[in-house]
């Protein structure tokens, strides 16, 4: 798990870099005038940091939200300062299996490359509600909306990478917090019921998937012989409009734990290293905080339960698409 002594202090990992270091800073020199990202959730918190910084480097960044007005206002925000920089806006709510289908068809029909994609968009903490397509809230947005978009695309950075042998990387955003999920991580047999439901522990289990999702991704890959690497990271803690249901709670636990938090520059670092930096080429199926490689719990660790969650998530896509 990631070392207090190091978070604390910022005291930089074998990468050089540590929980100190800023998104602009890791990516320092990194030329990205050939890459294509689509960025989910890039229009607010640590998704905005992410899409201003790989434009920044020159990177063509799609920024794919729900919220147009706020993706719209960001992209001012990007090009104000930076002209060139190359930033476009397409819809996407991930709690929608019509909009994710919807959204992975328009971009496909822009015919553009596809370089890198950054799973960034979630929800944290929510009282117990179902998405459109009857699946628990978070476990619908943070884990079932990015693994159908990711499967979606994947043709597409297939081909992407294949023609300019340039390595694709796909990014999850998880979180330390998927090690406090359910009993065996995953409530498979109970994933929308309301019955035991708990907002912290569905939102561990979302998480936990994250990573399982990432990990049985890149086993998939390097069985095909595919250039695209897949790896998950922590963040860190960040105070932004993630924590809208439980502001409260976190702004007191933040008082006394005050050392252990973030700024956005900070807390958009290690999604920036894990998707631009050279030094990562060829590495897939990690897990990174604070810009260094890192141990998950045992259950993201657990082959099989990667194979089981990837079966599973087909298989409910598949029952809630069915007219």
């Amino acid at each position: 798990m990631v070392g207090i002594f190091s978070l604390v202090t910022g005291r930089p990992g074998p990468s050089g870099f540590g929980s100190a270091s800023t998104a602009e800073e890791v990516t320092e020199g990194i030329d990205g005038s050939n890459l294509t990202a689509i960025i989910t959730g890039g229009a607010s918190g640590i998704g905005l940091e992410t899409s201003r910084v790989l434009a920044l480097h020159k990177v063509h960044v799609i920024i794919a939200a729900r919220n147009l007005k706020a993706a719209n206002e960001a992209q001012k925000v990007i090009l104000a300062e930076d002209e060139t920089a190359r930033v476009d806006v397409l819809e996407l709510d991930l709690c929608s299996i019509k909009s994710i289908t919807a959204f992975a068809d328009k971009f496909i029909a822009l015919n553009l490359p596809l370089n890198i994609l950054i799973n960034n968009a979630g929800i944290m903490f929510c009282p117990f509600q179902l998405s459109q397509d009857g699946i628990e809230v978070q476990f619908a947005t943070n884990h079932i909306g990015h693994f159908l978009l990711t499967n979606g695309l994947l043709d597409t950075m297939k081909n992407t990478a294949k023609a300019t042998g340039i390595q694709g990387r796909i990014v999850n955003l998880s979180s330390i917090a998927h090690s406090h999920c359910y009993k065996n991580g995953i409530r498979f047999d109970r994933i929308s019921d309301k019955a035991g439901y708990n907002d912290k522990r569905a939102y561990g289990q979302s998480k936990l998937a994250n990573i399982l999702h990432a990990n049985e991704l890149s086993r998939r890959l390097q069985e095909e012989g595919v250039n695209i690497a897949v790896n998950s990271v922590h963040p860190g803690l960040i105070m932004t409009p993630l924590f809208r249901h439980s502001w409260f709670l976190m702004n007191f636990l933040k008082f006394f734990s005050f050392f252990l938090w973030k700024n956005v520059p900070q807390g958009a670092a290690t999604t920036c290293y894990v998707a631009l930096h050279p030094r990562l080429k060829g590495v897939t199926g990690k897990y990174f905080a604070d810009c260094n490689e890192t141990t998950p719990s045992s259950y993201a660790r657990n082959e099989d339960l990667a194979r089981k969650l990837w079966d599973f998530s087909n298989k409910l896509i598949n029952s809630v698409s069915k007219p």
